[in-house]
């Protein structure tokens, strides 16, 4: 039974690990942060940070309102989930560190450098972090309705939150000792994780439907 635990928070972390992909976004990190002091930047991954934990918390805690307050069904919200989540790994295959759907235009970017500390909150938090496939992959694990399931997505997404502020503070070290093909590298390997969990939550909401009837 333990071992079955184990295993479960063990996929969880690794599904957020894949989507929200802290080594690829490091880069899109330092790039967000470069015309600032190291005071600065630790305080605006620390904020980024934060805000992300609250979003994706809010959503796990929300979930069963949202589904109720809209009319979705499980199976419904899981087909479609995991074609996002498989659309952000087909994207991340083809070399880019996120889909459109998880990566800010340039005019948000613009407007962000403007501002320092705004940074932390868009676009790093919303939409590069605690993007929508970053949401959906919570609410997919946290929608088993059981403390135990809510426990361990938060958790998981919690030691998440704390590795990629580890990342964050070590960025120009890693991007040193990675090169850029060593980033290449790891963002398809994460992209093709990524895109068979978005097919096999996929699989299980048009299991799900098809139960119902």
């Amino acid at each position: 039974m333990e071992d079955l635990w184990i295993g479960h928070a063990a996929s969880i972390f690794m599904g957020f690990f894949a989507i929200m992909n802290p080594i690829a976004n490091t880069p899109v990190f330092l790039g967000l942060t470069a015309d600032v002091d190291a005071a600065t930047r630790r305080r605006i991954a620390t904020r980024a940070l934060i805000f992300s934990f609250l979003v994706v918390l809010f959503f796990c805690a929300a979930g069963k309102m949202i589904f109720g307050l809209f009319g979705i069904t499980l199976p419904a919200f899981r087909v479609t989930g995991g074609a996002l989540v498989a659309l952000v790994g087909f994207h991340m295959l083809q070399g880019g560190q996120n889909s459109t759907v998880h990566q800010p235009n340039a005019a948000d970017l613009q407007r962000c450098l403007e501002a320092e500390l705004e940074i932390a909150f868009t676009p790093l938090a919303m939409p590069i972090l605690a993007g929508p496939g970053t949401i959906a992959t919570a609410m997919n694990y946290a929608s088993a309705g059981t403390v135990a399931d809510f426990a361990l997505t938060v958790s998981a997404f919690g030691v998440l939150c704390a590795i990629t502020y580890a990342f964050f503070l070590s960025g120009e070290q890693i991007v040193r000792f990675l090169g850029e093909n060593g980033v290449k590298v790891i963002t398809r390997f994460m992209g093709l994780i990524l895109a068979v969990i978005g097919v096999q939550m996929l699989i299980n909401g048009v299991a799900g439907a098809v139960a119902t009837f």
